[in-house]
């Protein structure tokens, strides 16, 4: 019986991962475009996945994303920053991957034994969209400090308002979002997985 339960485990994450590369690659399910720049969708799914599979699955489902991210970099960037940027496996797998596992690991430490609350998913939700903003836009301005971006015609005075513009007009709705709609789906898909 546990075999065919870890079976049952690992196709859902399959699930999951599918769903991760679908949004990656068609327009409007994974990044909604809002001028030179996208509101990111997908770590919802990676939330939830977190959620329903413990900080593990979650870390699969975000290196999937990840990775698709960065190959994405370069052969269809999602914007013109994304050919300097994404290219670097720090800014574009890194922070996916630890969508999952933060958001997973917070998740199991807030329900402990007892059964989920729809807000305690809305915490996982939303601190998977910051992690996410905040490592990605933190990474960026690092590494332009250190100087591992071909950006040397930005000018350091111009960067951080630029980066905190990003996060007011991506990030804020993200993590909304993200509250908003990892209860909303995973409180339903809870009973398919426990």
């Amino acid at each position: 019986m546990e075999s065919r339960g870890r079976a049952y485990r690992v196709t859902i994450l399959a699930l999951f991962i599918a769903i991760v590369f679908i949004q990656s690659m068609v327009p409007f399910l994974g990044y909604i475009p809002v001028g030179p720049f996208s509101i990111v969708i997908i770590q919802v799914t990676v939330v939830i996945a977190a959620i329903l599979l413990g900080p593990k699955g979650g870390t699969w489902v975000g290196l999937t994303w990840g990775l698709i991210n960065w190959v994405r970099a370069f052969v269809w960037p999602t914007s013109p920053l994304a050919l300097y940027v994404f290219v670097n496996p720090l800014v574009s797998v890194l922070p996916r991957l630890l969508v999952g596992l933060i958001s997973g690991w917070l998740f199991q430490k807030m329900v402990a034994k007892r059964d989920p609350k729809v807000w305690q998913m809305s915490v996982a939700g939303v601190v998977g969209s910051v992690v996410n903003t905040v490592l990605v836009l933190g990474f960026i301005a690092g590494m332009y400090y250190i100087g591992w971006l071909p950006l040397n015609k930005l000018n350091v005075t111009d960067l951080m308002p630029w980066l905190l513009g990003i996060m007011a007009t991506n990030g804020i709705p993200e993590a909304i979002m993200s509250g908003v709609l990892v209860p909303l789906i995973a409180k339903p898909l809870l009973r398919f997985v426990k």
